[in-house]
């Protein structure tokens, strides 16, 4: 019996030392926006939660040409929506990906992106101590519609 419990303690500390060594970055909620035929531009959204302070620093899929990282705002009554080198993700705050605000812009999809289907999406994020780590996310996406309002006039 003691062998036992010394196997096991063992193998109990072999997985907690995985399980560190795996990304401790939280991905709740990953979804893709279902497009229209021949549209060939979708966003994609998330909530990303970072046990220390981290960047977002590069999105792609292979469903895409060209994924970046944005952000919308209002400026003189105007809608505004432009690429951003990184987003800051602060310890233990969650930082979401909607929209309206922060997301991901999918560019030159390569087909039409239908609600359900599964669209992946590989992360890169960097510590203050400038490790990076890549994480891989599946996205579902949504019906036209979901989740959103009615954008105001939107200047690009």
């Amino acid at each position: 019996m003691t062998h036992l419990k010394t196997l096991l303690a063992t193998a109990l500390t072999v997985l907690s030392f995985s399980a560190i060594a795996q990304s401790s970055v939280q991905i709740t909620d990953p979804w893709v926006r279902a497009t229209v035929p021949q549209q060939k531009a979708t966003g994609a959204f998330m909530q990303i939660t970072a046990p220390k302070a981290m960047r977002l620093l590069e999105v792609r899929s292979p469903v895409a040409g060209v994924a970046e990282i944005h952000e919308m705002s209002m400026a003189d009554n105007m809608m505004r929506m432009r690429q951003v080198k990184e987003i800051a993700l602060p310890a233990g705050k969650a930082v979401e990906l909607k929209p309206g605000g922060y997301h991901v812009m999918l560019l030159d999809l390569k087909a039409q992106v239908k609600a359900g289907d599964r669209i992946p999406l590989t992360l890169v994020v960097e510590g203050e101590d400038k490790h990076r780590e890549t994480i891989e996310v599946n996205a579902v996406a949504r019906p036209l519609g979901a989740a959103s309002a009615p954008m105001p006039a939107m200047k690009h």
